[in-house]
C-alpha cells in the first residue's frame, strides 16, 4: 500500500452493492455529502423519478448533497418509531418520495427507496 491519498476519497465510503446516486444534469454545487443509492434498483427507480420530475429531483438532490438533516415542515422530515430509526423522508412532489438515511460520521446519505408514496413507508 502507498502513503499516497487517495484520489477521490468520498467514493471510497461506497459498500458494496450501493453504488452512486446519479446526479440530475443541472447539478453544479459543490457537494459536502456522498449520496449514493442502496443498490442499483434504487438508482434506476430514482433516474425514473428525475425523468418526470426534473426540477424536483435537482432539489432533492441538491438538499441530499449539503443538508439532508434540515427539516423542511412538510417537505423534509424524520421518520417516527423504532422501524425507522434514523430514516429520512423526502416529498419530491404531492405523489412521490425519497426515503433515506443520512450518517453524520462518515457525512453519507444511503437512499433506500425512491418513486411513488407507499404506505406504509419503506423500512431502512
Amino acid at each position: 500500500m502507498s502513503d499516497n491519498p487517495p484520489e477521490n476519497p468520498i467514493v471510497e465510503n461506497l459498500e458494496p452493492p450501493e453504488v452512486k446516486l446519479t446526479a440530475p444534469a443541472l447539478f453544479e454545487i459543490e457537494s459536502t455529502w456522498l449520496v449514493v443509492a442502496k443498490n442499483r434498483r434504487v438508482n434506476r427507480d430514482w433516474e425514473a423519478l428525475m425523468q418526470r420530475h426534473p426540477e424536483n429531483t435537482l432539489r432533492c438532490y441538491e438538499d441530499l448533497c449539503t443538508a439532508p438533516t434540515t427539516r423542511q415542515p412538510g417537505r423534509v422530515f424524520p421518520l417516527k418509531g423504532k422501524l425507522y430509526k434514523g430514516a429520512w423522508e423526502y416529498e419530491v412532489t404531492k405523489g412521490d418520495r425519497v426515503f433515506y438515511v443520512p450518517d453524520k460520521q462518515q457525512l453519507k446519505v444511503v437512499v433506500y427507496y425512491a418513486g411513488k408514496h407507499p404506505s406504509p413507508a419503506p423500512t431502512p
